[in-house]
């Protein structure tokens, strides 16, 4: 006689209301549980908010974005973008076990994003070790609601999310998009000479570019212009002169690129809230 088969059951289940002077601020935790998967355990959602973020204890799932169906085994990690339509359950053969968390908060689409989960969802090389107490931590600090659980439950999801990093890494999959070896060029030319002036078409043709491309691979690979790359990078080496040496603001200006020590001064303040002279007198080091 055969036995029945296994329906899916929470050992814990839980929900909560984060305020809206924390949802701009941290990562929350609006429901989060321990599912113990059945052959009934099947979600299929065109959109959703959050981001789920689940541990697979023991059996088998999948998950299935963009058309694709990905596997998921013991001890693996998946993210999941809810923003998208997605599909995920439990393998009927061998019904997963999961600890899960359903996340929001600032950048964590951009870091989806970087991770490339939308093309790939689970984390193989995942330190379950690691994350099993994360987890519960989660769980307590939810179901317990106090008044500063919000930054302790913005902190373990900062670390599920620093773990998840690190699995990609030891894939030897990409965080951040691709920079071509021609993009690397430029980039390396205004790294060595960011002193020089750089025109947008000159960078382009040594990549063997037009503007309008070479503009929009740069925004994709670091997500901003390649001029204002090069004043960031400038203002990075100017930093490092107001604290290891006493040179005068404009000869400062100067070697960094800037002609104009007004200028300089301007863009400084605009890129870090501080002036020249007030990064410096906080940095610990005083003009003489």
């Amino acid at each position: 006689m055969s036995r029945p088969a296994r329906a899916s059951h929470f050992p814990i289940s839980l929900f909560a209301t984060p305020g809206p002077q924390f949802q701009d601020v941290f990562y929350t935790v609006p429901r989060a549980g321990h599912l113990v998967g059945g052959v009934d355990h099947h979600i299929r959602r065109d959109h959703f908010p959050g981001h789920e973020l689940i541990l697979c204890l023991r059996g088998r799932g999948f998950v299935r974005i963009a058309g694709r169906t990905h596997p998921v085994s013991r001890g693996q990690f998946v993210w999941i973008n809810c923003h998208h339509a997605h599909e995920h359950g439990a393998i009927t053969a061998d019904p997963w076990e999961v600890y899960w968390v359903r996340a929001e908060g600032p950048r964590l689409a951009k870091i989806s994003e970087w991770l490339a989960v939308s093309a790939a969802p689970v984390f193989a090389d995942f330190d379950r070790a690691a994350a099993e107490p994360i987890y519960r931590d989660l769980f307590r600090l939810v179901a317990g609601n106090a008044p500063d659980a919000p930054a302790f439950i913005h902190a373990e999801v900062a670390r599920l999310v620093a773990l998840a990093f690190s699995a990609r890494q030891r894939q030897g999959e990409p965080q951040t998009p691709t920079v071509s070896p021609a993009l690397a060029r430029a980039v390396e030319r205004m790294k060595l000479f960011y002193f020089e002036p750089h025109r947008v078409a000159n960078l382009a043709g040594m990549c063997g570019m037009s503007e309008s491309h070479f503009g929009r691979l740069f925004k994709a690979a670091f997500g901003t212009s390649p001029i204002d790359w090069l004043r960031r990078e400038r203002i990075n080496q100017a930093k490092r002169r107001l604290v290891e040496t006493t040179d005068a603001m404009k000869e400062i200006a100067e070697q960094v690129g800037y002609r104009d020590r007004f200028f300089f001064s301007k863009d400084f303040k605009a890129l870090t809230g501080l002036t020249p002279r007030e990064f410096r007198n906080r940095e610990g080091t005083s003009i003489r």
